[in-house]
């Protein structure tokens, strides 16, 4: 009688555990699927219907975890952002800990930004070069949600790297760094969603064409030359003379 009440114990609490895990499997399903449909196709381009057959669930499944096609998307994107800003602003301060009363750098700012995002592209179950890819999309995407989903969301972080350069970049105007650092933002994007720039890349280092830390490396320089550049003054109309000449 005791061996078939344990047996009937463990029978119970296998089926509670199988019914506790499955919600969770099933919404694991989802955002992988989502995740690597969306970074494939675009916010767009990607159906439920394509995310319900590659997940194994059903549309009523991804109502109740999710709601909608767009917080699907933001659950996809938040799932690996959120511990990769964290792990950007923990970077940053420690930064600026060690730096004392001195600014940083551009480039120590740049590698608080990349580093975590570089970390992430070579963990493959977090998502790896996909989520990279994914995240390029997402900010190169011209839906406004999305835009306006990622400035709402992670705008202490912005507020955070946007305040330590302009602390590196004392000569450089407010509006004109806004704009340097949305041109950053672009080439970032660019340069993460793969697409073309990997393809000319290829061209001359076909071994390096998907090395996320190679490409990083290399666009970082790039970046803090630009950022660091001497502000154009409002009255130069220069460039457009050159253009007509």
């Amino acid at each position: 009688m005791a061996s078939s009440n344990v047996q009937r114990l463990a029978r119970t609490a296998d089926s509670t555990s199988e019914k506790v895990a499955e919600p969770n499997d099933t919404k694991s399903r989802i955002l992988d699927a989502a995740e690597e449909l969306f970074m494939e196709h675009g916010f767009e381009a990607t159906s439920l219907r394509l995310i319900t057959t590659a997940a194994a669930v059903n549309l009523a499944a991804v109502n109740y975890h999710f709601g909608s096609k767009e917080e699907l998307f933001q659950a996809v994107l938040t799932r690996r952002l959120d511990p990769m800003n964290r792990d950007r602003m923990q970077l940053l301060l420690s930064y600026e800990t060690a730096a004392g009363s001195k600014p940083l750098t551009c480039e120590k700012i740049l590698a608080a930004m990349f580093i975590p995002a570089m970390k992430l592209a070579r963990d493959h179950e977090q998502g790896g070069k996909n989520f990279l890819r994914l995240l390029g999309r997402a900010y190169a995407d011209p839906a406004p949600f999305i835009r306006e989903f990622l400035s709402n969301q992670y705008s202490e972080m912005i507020a955070r790297f946007r305040t330590a350069f302009s602390n590196a970049l004392p000569h450089i105007p407010r509006e004109e760094l806004s704009w340097r650092l949305h041109y950053v933002m672009g080439a970032l994007s660019y340069t993460l969603a793969g697409a073309d720039v990997l393809k000319v890349f290829g061209q001359y280092h076909p071994d390096e064409a998907t090395n996320d830390e190679l490409l990083l490396r290399r666009l970082a320089p790039f970046l803090a030359a630009g950022l660091r550049a001497p502000p154009i003054p409002a009255e130069d109309d220069g460039y457009l003379q050159l253009q007509e000449a």
